[in-house]
């Protein structure tokens, strides 16, 4: 296991490198930025070598897959992220078992997030926005159009905890393409700032996987998703 344990080590510490020098290029504090490892379909014992190179923010796909390996590790050990689509049949596995779900994208989980919080009694529920700000049929997310009907919503829940927004853009090999994308969620994040939208009134903005982190970091993202430059490709 020796030689795995180091070349993740190796991968983990090169990515935060790489945020450093994006973040500190763009004038930001590389602080500022919250590095999720995505995990998915990584084994446990995978993520367990990953806790003992510094990770402490791991993001799943899939409830079910999460949970087995949530179970296995422990919760504690680590924050974990749902960063993949949420069906309402898994809502309540996911309000048990994660810290943070990155992908509420309709009115509907919305309040049903929130009334799964009030009858487990779980006091808060981090929450981001997921937006589609391309019309991708095959991605979820909500319209911007739309967006403003689940902020009415967020405003109106105890238990859920509005903290910022979420973007999957279309996938170009050229990270400048991806680039604009960045902007337009920045801009629209900014905007809502202004109408106090969010928790703490600090947006977060979660953007940018492996091929195009660096981009995000530079357009505002303090959060990006990397997977594969960090575990390398994924196992079936």
């Amino acid at each position: 296991m020796a030689p795995m344990k180091q070349t993740l080590a190796r991968r983990f510490s090169e990515v935060k490198d790489r945020i450093s020098i994006a973040a500190e290029n763009a004038g930001r504090d590389p602080s500022d930025v919250k590095l999720v490892s995505v995990s998915k379909t990584h084994p446990a014992e995978i993520l367990r070598e990953g806790i003992d190179a510094g990770i402490s923010v791991f993001g799943e796909n899939k409830v079910q897959e999460g949970i087995s390996k949530i179970l296995e590790i422990g919760r504690e050990k680590a924050e974990w992220h749902l960063i993949g689509h949420l069906q309402k049949n898994k809502a309540r596995k996911a309000v048990q078992n994660f810290d943070v779900i990155q992908t509420v994208d309709s009115v509907s989980i919305a309040k049903r997030l929130e009334r799964i919080c009030e009858e487990e009694g779980r006091t808060e529920l981090t929450v981001l926005a997921q937006v589609d700000l391309a019309g991708e049929s095959t991605k979820s997310g909500i319209a911007e159009a739309e967006l403003g009907g689940l902020i009415d919503c967020f405003r109106s829940c105890n238990h859920l905890k509005f903290t910022g927004l979420m973007i999957i853009p279309p996938f170009f090999s050229d990270p400048e393409k991806v680039r604009p994308y960045f902007k337009r969620l920045r801009k629209l994040r900014d905007k809502l700032l202004k109408q106090q939208a969010f928790s703490g009134n600090f947006g977060e903005l979660s953007m940018g996987m492996s091929q195009d982190f660096e981009t995000a970091v530079e357009e505002g993202a303090t959060i990006v998703r990397v997977g594969t430059a960090i575990f390398g490709e994924r196992q079936k």
